[in-house]
């Protein structure tokens, strides 16, 4: 596979709690078909707690969360402050255009892959933090595509990430 768009690592979150905030982290380390060690939302099966509880047995697609660091200063430009972590990623990063790929995109940093397997539909706890977060981050909420608030993804390879590092993007 070759590479292209190189950006980085803003920050690295996690939190073995449910809900949001993440918690910044120096490190994670991600697990191949499990996500980020001790984040809430790693395992074999979904961990959505709404999603879970229609399907406990569903492979999780949703391991981990991407925010693309355009998104807080979009968030800014509304008059609403975010700091890392409280959107619920695990990475924050720059550089790649994240929202604008296709869903099975494989990103790469440094030993890891992580496959784009869905956007994110927010959720009210986004209100929490401003009630007007949820109607910035959902512009048509009747459109998926136009939603943004990050992209979900598991991880094919694992190992270590640290804010720094670089992020390919793989073809």
């Amino acid at each position: 596979m070759q590479s292209k768009n190189i950006g980085i690592v803003i920050a690295v979150c996690k939190n073995i709690k449910p809900g949001i905030p993440k918690i910044p982290q120096d490190k994670i380390n991600l697990i191949k078909n499990f996500g980020v060690h001790n984040d809430y939302h790693a395992g074999k099966y979904i961990r959505h707690r709404y999603l879970a509880r229609k399907n406990p047995n569903r492979l999780n697609n949703r391991q981990i969360l991407l925010v693309d660091q355009y998104i807080h200063t979009d968030i800014a430009a509304h008059g609403i402050k975010v700091k890392v972590g409280q959107l619920g990623e695990n990475i924050l990063l720059s550089g790649i255009g994240l929202m604008k790929m296709q869903i099975g995109t494989i990103l790469q940093i440094n030993q890891c892959r992580i496959q784009l397997t869905e956007i994110r539909h927010p959720c009210d706890q986004l209100n929490a933090i401003d009630p007007n977060l949820m109607d910035v981050v959902m512009s048509d909420k009747k459109n998926p595509a136009s939603y943004n608030a990050g992209i979900l993804g598991i991880v094919l390879e694992g190992g270590p990430i640290a804010a720094g590092d670089d992020v390919a993007v793989l073809s």
